[in-house]
């Protein structure tokens, strides 16, 4: 399996320092909230750290020197992960996907429930089939601590279509 980095955060969150939104459920009844801003409702842009943090405010923005797609062939996308680390993805969600724990997701019933970003990490190969290592934000009990695999290669729910990365600063 080839992944760049699996230090990423699981919890949907907008932090400035160590002040991250309480984690919510995503698409399924569980114990927490249900998340609000789905629909699009930008959160509230804070500007200040939680008392205590460093580095400031202004040290800990962080800026991009440049974005742009990823052409949507695969060996294009590796070979992007592969020179500057992981991309933001983004596919079409099915009812079975928030049920996905292990293996390779691909899928197989259910409507669509809409799109969703994600961040492809790395790829590999389960039992001969191929499949991009992905980072979800939907918290670490969701899936596999988080994580998950998707079919590689045939662009699977549109996983390779909209593939985009950027160069920080």
């Amino acid at each position: 399996m080839r992944v760049w980095s699996l230090e990423v955060s699981m919890t949907p969150t907008l932090v400035v320092g160590p002040t991250p939104s309480p984690p919510c459920e995503h698409h399924v009844n569980g114990s927490r909230p249900s998340c609000s801003g789905e629909e699009g409702d930008t959160p509230k842009c804070v500007s200040t750290c939680e008392a205590g943090y460093t580095p400031s405010y202004k040290a800990d923005k962080h800026f991009g020197k440049t974005s742009y797609s990823v052409p949507s062939e695969e060996k294009q996308i590796r070979d992007e992960i592969t020179k500057n680390g992981p991309v933001e993805g983004a596919f079409t969600v099915y009812e079975d996907f928030p049920l996905y724990k292990t293996g390779v997701y691909q899928h197989v019933s259910g409507s669509a429930l809409g799109g969703h970003a994600i961040k492809m990490l790395g790829w590999g190969e389960e039992d001969g089939v191929p499949y991009w290592l992905c980072a979800n934000s939907w918290n670490t009990d969701w899936g596999d601590n988080g994580f998950f695999k998707i079919l590689r290669g045939s662009d699977h729910c549109g996983i390779e279509s909209e593939v985009v990365a950027g160069i920080p600063k």
